[in-house]
């Protein structure tokens, strides 16, 4: 099993970028960047490449609205250049909120804009011409080839690999199943190594049913809080915000995906209930409500052995790479954990 990390800079991105020289060394597989509404992924993704020689790097996501197909595919190849092949490209639908919200884009047709970026992505990377030929789900030129000033073109540059590995955050049915067709590595969130085949058993496998066998076997990269000590309650807590903030705060009444996801877990009681304290301003309320049978099957927490038991409970459910989100502590904790876990990871 794999071991990554997101990188965490809300203390600062230069603070965070010394701190993983520390953690590539301990045996870190993978740092993912996130984004949001913050700071762009790829500006950061360019700097690390610069200063780390070993660990791998990821954007985690980069929605695919934000940006047109061909520009991602532009982005990707030189971040892989920079990074001398060390490069996936993290892709994801986001939501309405981030979409519209902070974009401004309609948010439509997730999973054919999906489809759509991932296959003009490798159109370019194998530096074959791209020809928007008729009405698309991101470039909607009128049939006939637009305004007939178009010119078909290919990358310039021979990118340094012509399969970029491209991971698809996912957590719905159909979205899942596009991952399981389609993509190198999936990433879903709040996984439950006990529920997962039941949840996302059936996309997978119809996914899988019509997967090209040249993309070899999927990946499963999840991301996990973990936290290894004693106070098992206490460590526990800190994944409890959140928890909250996405399953009751993370979209509106019914365009929540992780709230429908606690639910196609069997809580929905308590997901609708999180859901109302979280949007009513209630926020500790909400993460208290959080069941704790939920909170325990999603996080790995506790003293080694039971981490040991965890981490295999994982890999048992099909995980190959843990993304970690080390609870609470500080450069020291993060950098033990990290270092256990590599000793722990089969």
């Amino acid at each position: 099993m794999r071991l990554g990390l997101q990188l965490d800079y809300s203390g600062g991105f230069t603070e965070a970028v010394a701190e993983l020289r520390d953690l590539e060394s301990a045996g870190l597989d993978t740092v993912f960047v996130p984004e949001a509404y913050s700071f762009d992924a790829v500006s950061q993704l360019g700097y690390l490449a610069a200063v780390t020689e070993r660990v791998e790097l990821a954007s985690c996501i980069l929605p695919i609205y934000s940006r047109t197909p061909a520009l991602t595919a532009m982005t990707a190849a030189g971040l892989d250049f920079v990074s001398d092949g060390r490069f996936t490209l993290g892709l994801g639908a986001s939501g309405p909120q981030v979409v519209e919200g902070w974009h401004g884009v309609a948010y439509d047709a997730p999973l054919g804009r999906t489809r759509e970026v991932v296959e003009i992505c490798r159109q370019v990377w194998r530096r074959e011409r791209l020809e928007h030929d008729g009405p698309r789900y991101t470039v909607p030129l009128p049939a006939g080839r637009g305004t007939g000033l178009g010119k078909p073109l290919k990358l310039i540059n021979h990118p340094v690999r012509e399969r970029i590995p491209v991971l698809l955050a996912a957590i719905g049915p159909k979205n899942v199943e596009l991952a399981a067709e389609i993509a190198d590595v999936w990433q879903p969130v709040f996984f439950h190594p006990g529920k997962a085949a039941g949840v996302w058993g059936e996309a997978l496998a119809a996914g899988a049913a019509v997967r090209d066998p040249a993309l070899g076997p999927l990946q499963t990269a999840v991301t996990v809080t973990v936290a290894i000590g004693d106070d098992v309650e206490e460590l526990r807590h800190r994944a409890r915000p959140s928890m909250a903030l996405y399953i009751g705060g993370m979209g509106a009444r019914g365009k929540n995906f992780y709230n429908e996801l606690a639910c196609r877990y069997g809580y929905e009681e308590a997901a609708r209930e999180v859901q109302d304290l979280y949007l009513a301003g209630r926020k500790d309320e909400a993460a208290a409500r959080l069941p704790d049978e939920l909170v325990r099957a999603v996080t790995i927490v506790g003293p080694e052995g039971h981490v040991a038991e965890r981490v295999a409970a994982f890999a048992e459910a099909g995980v190959t790479t843990l993304s970690l989100s080390v609870a609470g502590g500080g450069r020291e904790e993060r950098l033990r954990t990290v270092e256990t876990l590599r000793r722990l990871v089969p």
